[in-house]
């Protein structure tokens, strides 16, 4: 079964590290995140990637064109110019690296994969991760007989809570609370390709008329996940995953069940 990862924004919001790099280039834990997205879907068995291209697309196609080469050593014969390379990470994924325009929309992205897309294939972005049960999701979306199926998250907010009495006193403080009982997409959907029907153009945004689409059908579904889930959006969330990893800590690897 197919991965798509959407990789082609200009991630503004990481404007620091992103200035030569597409955002899922940059690195958590001494890897680019999108490695870890890749990572995370292939430990569940789900190993063969399409990568929508958009903005600086040469440094991905350059990273994995180069992978075997740059993981392990590299011993030259200076006498004749032969190469051995040893100890390299010997990776069982199938990556296919796609141009998909550097100014199309998530929803673009997909239309422009249409011919690569004939079954039912994941969907992803290329700056979260998850430790979501994959195989739960997948089954919830071909028992509801849905076309598109998104990963809903309650994510814990960056801001303390305060909650006022009658009297406009502070009656109690929550540090971090969930985001009461508001659920958002999470990314990690399951999608059939008849969804990718209701996709116009370059300019077409997944989340906007698609997904309205598919609620007015009545074949719109989310798969709710209450473990670890995590996005990179701001330079602060990437600090955060830094941390995670100093610890040797892969939380998105230990997948519910």
């Amino acid at each position: 079964m197919k991965v798509v990862i959407l990789a082609g924004g200009y991630g503004t919001r990481l404007a620091e590290l992103t200035h030569s790099i597409p955002k899922p280039m940059v690195e958590i834990g001494g890897k680019p995140i999108i490695w870890h997205v890749m990572n995370s879907y292939a430990q569940q068995g789900f190993n063969e990637f399409i990568v929508a291209l958009g903005y600086k697309s040469n440094v991905i196609k350059s990273y994995f064109y180069n992978y075997f080469q740059n993981s392990g050593d590299l011993n030259i014969n200076l006498s004749d110019g032969s190469c051995e390379y040893t100890n390299n990470e010997s990776l069982d994924w199938k990556v296919s690296l796609i141009e998909t325009g550097v100014d199309s929309m998530t929803g673009g992205r997909v239309k422009r994969l249409e011919p690569h897309l004939n079954e039912t294939f994941f969907l992803t972005y290329g700056d979260g991760l998850s430790n979501v049960n994959l195989q739960e999701l997948l089954d919830l979306h071909i028992k509801q007989k849905n076309i598109i199926t998104v990963t809903s998250i309650n994510p814990t907010s960056k801001y303390g809570k305060l909650k006022f009495n009658k009297d406009e006193q502070v009656e109690s403080f929550t540090e971090k609370p969930q985001f009461g009982g508001d659920w958002i997409n999470g990314g990690f959907m399951a999608i059939e390709p008849s969804f990718i029907d209701y996709i116009d153009n370059d300019e077409s945004i997944l989340e906007a008329e698609p997904f309205q689409a598919a609620i007015s059908i009545n074949k719109f579904g989310a798969y709710k996940h209450r473990g670890f889930w995590k996005c990179m959006d701001t330079l602060r969330d990437r600090q955060e995953f830094e941390k995670i990893c100093e610890n040797n800590s892969y939380p998105w690897l230990n997948i519910e069940t």
